[in-house]
């Protein structure tokens, strides 16, 4: 009977590691990606990530609190859910765009480099 239950007990925390680890699959952008992403600020209330991906450049998968970005320079961006949809988007400099909480990956498919300053919510 000690021995059912060590196997239940070990089955189930297989199982919250596999479910936290799932849940927490993608990290924040600035961790997942270090090179493209900097931290300008941080405190209780924001997260300021400031994101430079030079042509050709991709990040890696992450995830968002909501946010709002601002791009210094702008171009073009292949952008790619993680239901593996993606689209372009022609971001002109100067562009805000507000954003909720999301997971993606971004590929600078353009010809200049692209500077972006995002501030998430935490």
């Amino acid at each position: 009977m000690n021995l059912r239950f060590n196997k239940a007990i070990s089955g189930l925390a297989l199982a919250l590691i596999v479910s936290v680890s799932s849940a927490q699959e993608f990290a924040l952008a600035h961790v997942a990606s270090p090179k493209h992403y900097s931290i300008v600020m941080e405190n209780e209330h924001v997260l300021v990530l400031k994101m430079v991906l030079k042509p050709g450049e991709s990040d890696s998968a992450h995830r968002h609190h909501n946010e709002t970005v601002y791009f210094r320079k702008g171009g073009q961006l292949t952008i790619t859910e993680t239901n593996g949809k993606s689209f372009v988007a022609d971001v002109p400099d100067g562009h805000v765009m507000w954003h909720e909480a999301w997971t993606h990956q971004v590929s600078n498919t353009g010809k200049t480099e692209v500077i972006a300053i995002i501030v998430e919510q935490k």
